[in-house]
Parts: C-alpha cells; sequence; structure tokens
C-alpha cells in the first residue's frame, strides 16, 4: 500500500507535471527522493523533537540531519506539521549541543551505542566525538532558514541559548587551540585519517590568527591541517545569522556584539591567510592551512566544501571565488575524477575515482547557468547503478559500483537541485 503524502508535496508535485513534461523520469526521481527522507529517517520524539537518522547508520549526524531536511522548507511555510518537523530538529540539535559540543553524532536515547568505544567515559548519548567546526554551523543555519523563509520562530525554544553560547565558547577556544583545548580524540587501531596525531591533540596551527580549528572535515576525515577554510566560511555566514536571530528574536545585545566581532575576526582572517597564490590559476582559497604558511589545495565532496561557497551564502571575493571554482573542477584538483559516466567531485574518505553525488548537485546549485544546471541533474539522475536513488559516491565508469545503499543526504541534494532548476530557491542571506 503506498505511503500517503502530506497534501502540499502531492500539490507540488502536480504543479511540477506539466513544466517536467518532457522529462518526467527527473520528475519521478524527484518523487522519491523527496519522500524519502521523511518515510525513512524521521522520528518525531515524545517530548515533540524530531530525531532524523542519516540513512544506514542509525544515528543522528547534526550536519547531515539538517541537510536532510533543508529542502522541506519550501513545504513547510504552507504546512505546520512539516514546519513542526524542522523546529522539532532544531530543538533536538541544540538539546545535543548542551550534552557535548564537540560530538557530531548522536544516539535517540542514552544508549551508549556508538561507531567506536574511543573513550571509557563516553557519554552514552553520543555516538561519535569528532569535533568539525560544520556540525555547530548546520543548526544555526537550519533555524535562521526555517525564520526566515518561513516565520516561524519556535525552533528557539528550549535549550538555543544555552546552546550558542556552549558554541561560541568552543569557537573562541578553538582559535587558540594548542593553548587553551582540552579536547583529544583517539581512535586505537584504526586508518590514520580516523583518528588525530600528537596523541590525540591534532593537527598543529598557529594560535590566535582569527581562525577556528576543527578537528575533522565534514567528511569525518581527520584535517591535514587544522584549519579548515570551509568550514570557517560557514561559521562567517551563520555568525551573521547568529547576529540577527539575537538583536530581532532575544533582544541580546551582548551576544549580538560577541556573535558580530567574531565573524569580522574570522573573515578577515580567511581573506588575509586562507588564500594563495598559483601558478595555473591565479590567488585561490585553500582547503586548510595551519597558518604557518603550509596550505593543502584540493576539495572534499562533502559540504561545507570550497565548491560551496556561493551555495552557503559566503561574502568571497568574486576574483578569487571564480579562480577557484576553475581550479576545484580541474585535474589539479586531486580529488577531481573523469571517466565515461561523468565527471566531479569525490573524496579521500571514498575510494579513487569515485564521484559524489552531494557535489554534483553543489555545482549544478552553484552554477549560474540554467543549462549546466539541468546537464547536472540529468547526470545524476543517469547515476544511480539502476537502483533509483542517489549513492554516495560511484566509480566515474561505472555507476553500479557505489558506496552507501542508503544515504539520505543525497537524496535531499538531488531533490534540492530539481527545485532549484523549477525555480524554488531558499532566501539565504
Amino acid at each position: 500500500m503506498e505511503k500517503k503524502i502530506p497534501k502540499v508535496m502531492a500539490d507540488l508535485f502536480v504543479s511540477l507535471k506539466e513544466q517536467w513534461k518532457e522529462e518526467p523520469e527527473l520528475l519521478e526521481l524527484f518523487k522519491t527522493c523527496y519522500t524519502n527522507t521523511l518515510d525513512t529517517t524521521v522520528k518525531k520524539m515524545e517530548d515533540g523533537t524530531t530525531h532524523v537518522i542519516t540513512g544506514d547508520i542509525p544515528a543522528m549526524w547534526l550536519r547531515d540531519s539538517a541537510a536532510q531536511l533543508r529542502p522541506y522548507i519550501f513545504l513547510a511555510k504552507e504546512d505546520r506539521e512539516i514546519r513542526e518537523i524542522i523546529a522539532g530538529l532544531v530543538k533536538r540539535q541544540f538539546q545535543y549541543i548542551c550534552i557535548d559540543p564537540y560530538a557530531n553524532a548522536f544516539n535517540s536515547s542514552p544508549s551508549g551505542a556508538c561507531w567506536e568505544k574511543d573513550d571509557p567515559d563516553q557519554n552514552p548519548w553520543v555516538w561519535e566525538r569528532k569535533f568539525e567546526v560544520d556540525s555547530l554551523c548546520y543548526p544555526i543555519q537550519l533555524a535562521w532558514l526555517l525564520w526566515k523563509n518561513t516565520g516561524c520562530v519556535s525552533q528557539f525554544e528550549g535549550k538555543f541559548q544555552k546552546g550558542i553560547g556552549k558554541i561560541l565558547e568552543v569557537f573562541c577556544t578553538e582559535q587558540a587551540h594548542e593553548e587553551k583545548s582540552d579536547y583529544r580524540f583517539i581512535r586505537g587501531n584504526s586508518f590514520y585519517n580516523d583518528t588525530l596525531s600528537r596523541e590525540g591533540k591534532g593537527a598543529l596551527v598557529k594560535s590566535d590568527t582569527g581562525l577556528i580549528w576543527s578537528g575533522f572535515r565534514p567528511s569525518d576525515d581527520a584535517c591535514t591541517y587544522g584549519y579548515l577554510i570551509p568550514s570557517n566560511m560557514f561559521a562567517v555566514v551563520v555568525l551573521g545569522y547568529l547576529e540577527e536571530i539575537e538583536r530581532e528574536i532575544f533582544h541580546c545585545p551582548e551576544l549580538e556584539k560577541e556573535a558580530r566581532e567574531l565573524k569580522e575576526k574570522i573573515h578577515y582572517a580567511i581573506e588575509s591567510i586562507g588564500k594563495t597564490a598559483t601558478q595555473e590559476f591565479g590567488v585561490i582559497y585553500a582547503y586548510e592551512t595551519d597558518g604557518y604558511g603550509m596550505y593543502n589545495l584540493m576539495d572534499d565532496a562533502n559540504v561545507p566544501s570550497l565548491l560551496a561557497m556561493d551555495y552557503l551564502g559566503y561574502p568571497l571575493d568574486p576574483d578569487v571565488g571564480e579562480n577557484t571554482r576553475r581550479f576545484l573542477l580541474s585535474n589539479a584538483n586531486p580529488y577531481y575524477y573523469e571517466g565515461k559516466k561523468a565527471a566531479g567531485i569525490g573524496s579521500p574518505h571514498t575510494p579513487s575515482s569515485y564521484i559524489w553525488h552531494i557535489s554534483m548537485a553543489i555545482r549544478g546549485l552553484t552554477s549560474k547557468e540554467k543549462e549546466e544546471k539541468k546537464r547536472v541533474l540529468r547526470n545524476m539522475a543517469d547515476t544511480t547503478g539502476g537502483k533509483g536513488v542517489m549513492h554516495e559516491g560511484f566509480h566515474v565508469d561505472d555507476d553500479t559500483r557505489y558506496t552507501r545503499e542508503w544515504f539520505s543526504w543525497a537524496n535531499a541534494m538531488y531533490a534540492e537541485l530539481f527545485l532549484d532548476c523549477s525555480g524554488y530557491r531558499l532566501k539565504i542571506k
């Protein structure tokens, strides 16, 4: 028996039928991807919050869960239940941040389930405790997007302000990671990129540059250099959101000022030491730096990425941004692959020559050309390995070779690009 979908979603499908009558297969795939998250990953909790698993892993990532529900903001203005689901997710995210602001993924109950028992005293709510700057950015972004695109403010109830205090404290501490941070992460008998060097302290960086240190990338791989530029860009954006939230929702000039000053400091640092000159592409943004003059020039499929700068709303230098995009979508980027089925960006998190559907969607979403957006959308639809859903990564020559059978974030990204191609775009500034 076919599961009943919300009326507002059914109405959307009907309204899109005429627009996509020449390519109905793209619309059908959109229907599959768009219903997937609500059908399979969302659980409304007894306290009114929302728990969202990532897919084939039974835990909730702060990053993934926000990205998974983002495409439903388009429906939330007209549908109270969807609005409450998204607001409930924000509330639960901030509950988790108050439990442990350094953790990236959590259980639905204090079950003690985890990826690995990395710490004998690990909190039973915590699935994994990899510190990633973006994990603290995504909940703020989702809260602001829901407010500005629907008028909803219930997501700011509960532990939002307490969680914001913890986020700002962590960001300020990790600007001087070497001297001030007690955070350590050691995973024994594992791959080198699944643990941190220097007895868990991680990559050495120059302190007080203005940048925030991150132990891990959005891929959950350890950073080569501790200042991850895309995540710091994301922090600049959400701190701007926080300024507005504190001014208009909470009327708190102290936190508004703290957010603004932190935002300005990080932005100045990115534009000062987050760029480097290259012979072929000119000045580009680096993926990582240590603050001492070492740079890692690459991009990773996971968002935040350099390719996603415009998608996030970062106020980039336009010339440097264009140079960076040319670099990213070329063979100079060590994780850019070309093959018989597709060309795009993969990740050191997955095998060589595997492209990610997430990075393909970001390429389309950040393109200024409508036809390129549709070309990327068609390419995503043609590389599902016959499964009719998106995957994590797939081989450039054979999309039946893929990673992760069920990856909700990738499905959400196809849906978001499809909506973009259909004229639906969120207010992000």
